[in-house]
Parts: C-alpha cells; sequence; structure tokens
C-alpha cells in the first residue's frame, strides 16, 4: 500500500468493503434501536405463541428435585393459552391456600395439595391423571 488513507473509510474501501451498506444491515437487524431518524417509526414483530396439542388429560404430579427438598405440585397437559392459564392458577392458588406460578405450560402450586387440586380440576370439566409416586 504505497497510498496514504485519510479516514477509516478510505481504509474500508481499500480493503474492498463499503461501510455504508454493512451499517445499513446492522441497523436492520437490531431489533432493540430506541432512535433513528432514517426509518420512521418502528414497529416490532409480535411472536404468535404456539399452544402445545393436548391429549386430554391434565396431568398432575408431585416434584422437590432443584427446589431444596420443597415439594411444589406441577399440572401439564392442559391445552389452554397463556392469558386463561394464568387465571386458571389463580383460581388453584386460592382454593389450595398457597403460592404458585406458571412455568411456560406448566402450572406450578407449592405444598403437595394434590387431591384438591384434582377435585378443582374435575370441577373445571378436565380428565385428570395424577402421575408419579
Amino acid at each position: 500500500m504505497k497510498e496514504k488513507l485519510s479516514s477509516l473509510s478510505d481504509l474500508a474501501h481499500a480493503f474492498g468493503r463499503d461501510t455504508n451498506n454493512t451499517i445499513s444491515t446492522a441497523k436492520s437487524k437490531d431489533q432493540s434501536l430506541v432512535y433513528s431518524t432514517d426509518t420512521g417509526r418502528i414497529k416490532h414483530v409480535k411472536i404468535k405463541q404456539s399452544i402445545t396439542p393436548t391429549d386430554g388429560f391434565a396431568r398432575i404430579r408431585r416434584e422437590t428435585k432443584g427446589r431444596k427438598g420443597k415439594g411444589v405440585v406441577t399440572i401439564s397437559g392442559l391445552g389452554l393459552d397463556t392469558k386463561t392459564l394464568k387465571e386458571l392458577a389463580k383460581k388453584l392458588k386460592k382454593t389450595c391456600g398457597s403460592g404458585g406460578t406458571v412455568v411456560g405450560e406448566i402450572i406450578e402450586i407449592q405444598g403437595d395439595k394434590r387431591e384438591i387440586i384434582k377435585e378443582a380440576l374435575e370441577k373445571e370439566g378436565f380428565k385428570v391423571k395424577i402421575t408419579g409416586g
């Protein structure tokens, strides 16, 4: 290289790269862009959540693994969307008088309340199987 390069863009052109194209592709891939003057209004792509199909049975299972010995009852196989699943979890927590959460498509209720949960789910119209020990 015998030419003097006065800027980074000159250096990029010397190696055969166009700096304008790399900047515009980087901007289009960035989903967390806060402000930009060249793209206008930014619309985020909404991801449509799919519901796992069910075989018709809600499975109730007691787990202690990874919870420092504390028992949790997990309910899976309901085949409900996220909003309905959270409403059902709220009803079950009130019925059992304990805490709980929704993780993915599984409802977790604290404590060993399998029989109470089974009765409550049967009142809601679900077929229930108690699995595990």
